[in-house]
């Protein structure tokens, strides 16, 4: 019987290139041996996969392993203070940065800021709540898994978005809580080459939060053309693109949080050349996802809102995340990414947002971070 399971993607690119290769040599006369050899050499590069190819780079770690051999493989971090979490000359890539943490306050997501700084810059590329860029928005836990960013059982944070870095890398975590950490655990692994590419872009960071939005009264149609008045998620500088987002939104009322348009410009700072249909169209869930007494919490590689709770009523809360890597939004010399918090800004919500994006240089003209006490979720009712 024919079987009619279909192969995986990877087997059935495989199968295609393998087809192909073998067509084209039967299909053309061998001149000589020379040939041949070129011939075989030209296939081999698609025919076997990168990991069974030789490496150029050497594999490394640094972690909060207990220097003394005990078993204390932790930082402890006290109240306003700093943990350098790594230090490396380049050049290099950060490929893949874990954290774990035990911590008695109950905001410690929100209360301890991740910073990085590359190539000896003395200004963070970035600068970011943990629990924000780890799309924990709105400081608790929640298990999901993406392409970049995943929250596993037993609170382990993972990010994957490379890292490059050409003379230097160094990341920070600041506890801006006022109580003691008692266990933050890191294992960031890099690798060291011989040199980038020219073209190997910087990779950034940055928190944004609107607590509360303020909603616009309309007196006529509800009309926003041009993205006044929206959350800005990041606005940036120079050259590169967009990876994606992650969002918190606490419900200050009743009713769908979302309807709002993003809009992003591009090179062009009189107005967007993006815009989309709505917030939950753009992290491509759909219909109020799932509505008032439907919603079900979702994580796919490229989107999700893993976290939803009490939704469309107030105190509901969100966590959705989108990343660009099928299409990044490229910029050569602005970008700012915007989205309406309800249809024309009309609702008043908490909105605690990271942009993720890489640019060609270290860019650092980040917004004043706001507050502890300000980038705690709390609801705002209005009077």
């Amino acid at each position: 019987m024919e079987s009619t399971i279909s192969p995986s993607p990877q087997r059935r690119r495989f199968l295609q290139r393998l087809g192909a290769w073998v067509g084209i040599s039967a299909a053309v006369p061998v001149a000589g041996k020379a040939q041949s050899q070129v011939a075989n050499a030209s296939g081999a590069a698609d025919f076997l996969p990168s990991y069974a190819l030789a490496q150029k780079y050497k594999s490394l770690k640094q972690s909060s392993y207990d220097r003394t051999g005990g078993n204390a493989d932790r930082f402890q971090i006290k109240s306003g203070a700093t943990q350098e979490l790594f230090n490396s000359a380049g050049p290099g890539v950060i490929t893949h940065i874990w954290f774990t943490i035990s911590a008695p306050g109950a905001n410690h997501l929100k209360e301890l800021v991740l910073r990085a700084y590359w190539d000896g810059n003395p200004q963070p590329s970035i600068e970011v709540p943990v629990g924000d860029f780890f799309g924990l928005n709105l400081g608790q836990y929640q298990i999901f898994e993406s392409a970049y960013i995943a929250c596993s059982p037993g609170k382990s944070l993972n990010c994957y978005f490379a890292m490059p870095f050409r003379r230097a890398a160094r990341i920070t975590v600041t506890n801006e809580g006022k109580q003691d950490v008692g266990a933050f655990y890191s294992n960031i692994d890099y690798q060291l080459v011989p040199s980038l590419p020219a073209d190997a872009m910087y990779f950034h960071s940055q928190y944004r939060q609107n607590a509360p939005t303020a909603a616009v009264a309309a007196t006529g149609p509800k009309l926003n053309p041009d993205a006044k008045d929206n959350h800005v998620f990041v606005e940036a500088r120079g050259r590169g693109h967009l990876m994606g987002v992650t969002l918190g939104v606490l419900q200050n009322s009743d009713g769908w949080m979302g309807e709002g348009d993003d809009m992003i410009f591009v090179d062009d700072e009189s107005k967007p050349v993006i815009n989309g249909t709505g917030l939950e169209d753009y992290f491509l869930g759909s219909w109020d996802f799932g509505g008032r007494d439907g919603s079900i919490p979702f994580s796919h590689r490229f989107y999700g809102a893993p976290l939803i709770v009490n939704p469309e009523r107030t105190g509901g809360r969100y966590c959705c995340y989108r990343w660009h890597g099928d299409n990044p939004v490229t910029f050569t010399k602005y970008l700012k990414h915007t989205i309406e918090h309800g249809h024309a800004n009309d609702r008043a919500d908490n909105y605690y947002s990271a942009a993720f994006w890489y640019q060609s240089e270290p860019y650092t003209d980040f917004p004043t971070l706001p507050a502890v006490a300000d980038r705690t979720p709390r609801m705002h009712i209005p009077a």
